[in-house]
């Protein structure tokens, strides 16, 4: 009997009032939608794929991070941007003038409205690099640098949203 009566009580602990989630996620039980629109790229270096490449990033980040339901247009959330950097800067120099270590950088502004609450809504800009070596030819590792990038880029403006990070 005790065991079931721990049971049931762990169960009722962990079940809570539902707005947490083990992703540290803290989002209104009120909001049931969000938008995610496809960031513009105001870059001068421009990437054909990187735009659907990131969108879709944070569309998968929200949808399997959350409950919520993705809509094209008037979610109780929408989130816009622009991705307004994408450089490849040398980081290490070798004797010869050569760069030993490269990185990539990409630089994104968005834009979060809260139809519910609007008190909530904010724009910010999120920044993150990869590093490759200089031996390596950027065309041969671009899409698993951009990969690397967007997971860290997605991830913090997922607690930028929920997380209150």
């Amino acid at each position: 009997m005790r065991k079931i009566i721990y049971l049931f009580m762990l169960t009722i602990c962990f079940s809570g009032c539902g707005i947490y989630s083990f992703t540290g996620a803290n989002v209104d039980p009120r909001i049931k939608t969000i938008a995610i629109q496809q960031f513009d790229n105001t870059a001068s270096m421009v990437v054909p794929n990187l735009v659907q490449t990131f969108s879709e990033a944070l569309r998968d980040k929200f949808l399997t991070q959350t409950s919520l339901s993705l809509v094209k247009n008037n979610g109780d959330i929408t989130i816009s941007g622009r991705i307004t950097e994408y450089a490849v800067t040398p980081i290490t120099l070798q004797g010869n003038q050569t760069a030993a270590q490269n990185r990539l950088t990409i630089k994104v502004t968005v834009q979060l409205e809260n139809t519910l609450d609007p008190e909530q809504n904010w724009e910010q800009t999120f920044t993150n690099f990869a590093d490759f070596p200089g031996t390596q030819n950027l065309g041969t590792v671009e899409q698993n640098l951009i990969t690397q990038i967007n997971d860290k880029i997605t991830q913090d403006i997922f607690n930028r949203a929920f997380a209150n990070w």
